[in-house]
């Protein structure tokens, strides 16, 4: 069995532990394999272990695997890094989902941009649960409005919510901001009721995540290995 095999296997059985602890269908969180950096290669001999979600934060590089791999018909593109406005048109045209939408106009020009005869383009919003001032993502006061917005336009799914907490070794810091999130992730769906993601958690806190009601959880490094950055390919992409 390779290395490769191997971390997956454990990532899913770490999933499925979590998932008992919690009194949750291991169903009810999909694993997100988050391939940023990783050659298509690598993607594709995950992609015969059964994943079929991946994730990716740069641009270019996750259009050249998507390129590579269009003979893997029902693999599933989710970007889930920070998308500039002038950028957004092939992740329109390319990816099945975006989790990182925080601005109306973002949301708009994937809107406009998503070709007509494509599934609409789901998409998360992704909320500043810690409120950094560093950190990307909507204050949890305002999720609401731009729920609304894209809920309204026309070539959006509005699936439901990311967060990334802070990064604290205080874990009943990091429970307090998980539970908020699945606070507002609660008041948000009953309000918006094609939502049916909450995306948080990686490999250190995916059993927190998990407990606090994530539906979604992204794990990279434990999967893949350590990340590597091409020279052609720097993270700022």
């Amino acid at each position: 069995m390779s290395t490769l095999e191997l971390n997956y296997q454990h990532v899913l059985q770490r999933l499925q532990q979590a998932c008992t602890q919690s009194n949750r269908s291991s169903q009810s969180v999909r694993l997100l394999a988050v391939s940023k950096t990783k050659p298509a290669t690598m993607v594709e001999a995950v992609y015969a272990l059964g994943q079929r979600s991946f994730g990716e934060n740069y641009l270019q590089d996750g259009m050249d695997k998507i390129t590579a791999l269009t003979h893997l018909h029902d693999i599933e593109w989710h970007f889930i890094g920070p998308l500039q406005s002038n950028k957004t048109r092939p992740v329109a045209e390319h990816f099945q989902w975006v989790e990182t939408v925080d601005r109306e106009k973002i949301a708009r020009r994937l809107s406009e941009q998503r070709p007509a005869d494509m599934k609409a383009l789901n998409v998360l919003v992704q909320v500043n649960i810690s409120a950094e001032e560093q950190k990307a993502g909507v204050l949890p006061d305002e999720a609401r409005a731009l729920c609304q917005l894209i809920s309204e336009l026309p070539n959006l799914c509005l699936r439901g919510l990311m967060c990334i907490p802070e990064a604290t070794g205080d874990e009943q810091r990091l429970s307090t901001q998980l539970q908020a999130m699945q606070a507002l992730y609660q008041q948000l769906a009953a309000e918006f009721p094609a939502m049916d993601t909450l995306s948080m958690g990686m490999s250190g806190d995916m059993e927190l995540a998990i407990a606090c009601g994530s539906t979604e959880i992204r794990i990279g490094t434990d999967i893949f290995g350590a990340r590597d950055y091409p020279a052609n390919n720097p993270p700022n992409n």
